[in-house]
């Protein structure tokens, strides 16, 4: 059963940094597409960034710049990062981590979210 764990959230202020990780168990990750996805009280789920198993990397046009998603094995359990630098107000939302089979269309493996918080 594959599990997601998410931490790292809290509140900063605009300009700071934070680096949320996901702890990925229970599946073969090496086949996996993952990734960060955020939603935002009154807004729809939107992407964020993606590192699939081939290795190809995605970032929304929002984050781009400032944000780094990264990816460590060791030796049961998969992390996936996601560096937040120069962070503003509009980064505020709840960031979940996702993960999918490379060759479905859409992520089925969801965490419980972390909040991030981002003050003017």
């Amino acid at each position: 059963q594959v599990q997601l764990v998410e931490s790292g959230g809290g509140l900063v202020q605009a300009g700071g940094s934070l680096r949320l990780s996901c702890a990925a168990s229970g599946g073969t990750f090496s086949s996996y597409d993952m990734g960060w996805f955020r939603q935002a009280p009154g807004k729809e789920r939107e992407f964020v960034a993606a590192r699939w198993s081939g290795g190809s990397i995605l970032y929304a046009d929002s984050v781009k710049g400032r944000f780094t998603i990264s990816r460590d094995n060791a030796k049961n359990t998969v992390y996936l990062h996601l560096q937040m630098n120069s962070l503003k107000p509009e980064d505020t939302a709840v960031h979940s981590c996702a993960a999918k089979w490379y060759s479905r269309s859409d992520y089925n493996y969801w965490g419980q979210g972390t909040q991030v918080t981002v003050s003017v």
